[in-house]
């Protein structure tokens, strides 16, 4: 067998055929590819710049949302670049350890992801069933312990799939017909006995996805209960709008995970291989793409983050400009809006309740100027 060693049973290396039957459209399909690719990097890097750097962002939900950021990035660098790097230069070739550790963590950041919405569901549920007591439930440590729970399990679960692929022998070839290593894509290749792995893959989604799954939908009747027994329409309308978008975020991952796994399982002969791929590829990459857009547009603190990011040049570049004896504090007052450049001088006299201001200090919050002589400043909030 090409690419075999000298036992003729286990490759040195795979050929990654890409998407079988359009190969002739490759160059096309990767346009979208690339697309999606930039703006699920972009999109998710941007979303773990703001909550990293915004204070109101340091909560519970935006933790695991940036680490849902992080899965995501990492999932689709994971299998995109390879994929076109078939597409346009046609480099197939992998090999044999590359390839098992490209499913690793494929499959392994698939799990992570699923066990992340499983916990932002459960956030969820404290924020809406337990107000007072979300900040001493949800402390720092219990994230940390629960995102390392998360990656722990995930871990665990898809170690075994490397193992079972590296026991198996191939007299079937070794091209195989997708974009990036899968497990079940790679048993296909193997003349052994290839039920364990499947029945396995089996047992760990329903480990993972199962379980998840169950814990999302039970936080979300609960929710429902209690927002439900709320007086206030207004309260209600308030409480299930912080849902919305990890609803949309579910809905995304799910669907594609879901459609992917029946195609797989029932659809074997009535839907062209080329279609299975496809829907393999989307499910890997539409959760990346959407996520940041869903969160972006649904989130208003997000939104915020996000107008404070394009506008923190506008204020670093007032900071920088100066006092003079040109420019009256009135008029520069009112033309940077709430930034205030004091100069030096000594205050003849201020009101008890005033607050003074020395050179160089800058106000930002909304206050009242009153104007004195030499350039002194007295502030009072309000």
């Amino acid at each position: 067998m090409h690419g075999a060693n000298s036992s003729g049973l286990t490759p040195t290396h795979f050929i990654l055929s890409g998407i079988p039957g359009l190969e002739a459209a490759h160059v096309w399909i990767s346009l979208p590819f690339c697309f999606m690719y930039l703006i699920a990097v972009t999109g998710n890097c941007g979303l773990m710049y703001i909550v990293s750097h915004e204070e109101a962002l340091h909560r519970p939900m935006f933790y695991f949302l940036a680490l849902l950021s992080l899965i995501d990035v990492s999932g689709c660098t994971s299998f995109v670049p390879s994929a076109l790097c078939i597409f346009w230069l046609h480099l197939k070739e992998i090999d044999f350890n590359a390839c098992l550790v490209q499913m690793f963590f494929i499959h392994m950041l698939t799990g992570m992801e699923s066990g992340v919405l499983m916990l932002m569901a459960l956030d969820r549920y404290v924020a809406i069933c337990y107000p007072l007591r979300y900040a001493t439930i949800l402390t720092n440590t219990t994230i940390a312990r629960a995102g390392l729970a998360t990656l722990t399990r995930s871990v665990l679960l898809m170690m075994p799939f490397t193992f079972l692929i590296k026991r198996l022998p191939y007299c079937r070839g070794n091209l195989v017909q997708h974009t990036y290593c899968d497990h079940m894509s790679l048993a296909k290749l193997s003349c052994g006995n290839v039920k364990i792995n499947a029945v396995y893959g089996l047992i760990a989604a329903l480990l993972i996805g199962g379980f998840d799954m169950f814990c999302i939908s039970l936080s979300y009747t609960m929710i429902v209960r209690a927002v439900i027994n709320l007086a206030s329409a207004d309260a209600r309308h308030k409480a299930f709008s912080t849902c919305t978008s990890h609803i949309c975020a579910i809905v995304i991952t799910y669907v594609p995970a879901f459609f992917n796994f029946f195609t797989h399982r029932f659809g074997g002969r009535s839907i062209p291989h080329h279609v299975h791929i496809l829907i393999a590829n989307l499910y890997l990459l539409l959760p990346p793409t959407l996520n940041p857009i869903v969160y972006g547009v649904k989130t208003k603190q997000i939104r915020d983050g996000v107008i404070k990011l394009f506008t923190r040049e506008k204020d670093t570049r007032s900071e920088n400009i100066k006092f003079s004896e040109h420019c009256p504090l009135t008029s520069f007052y009112h033309q940077w809006g709430r930034v205030v450049f004091v100069d030096s001088g000594i205050l003849p006299g201020a009101a008890p309740k005033g607050k003074l201001l020395q050179s160089g200090v800058v106000v930002r919050t909304l206050v009242t100027v009153h104007v004195g002589r030499f350039g002194i400043l007295k502030v009072e909030n309000g």
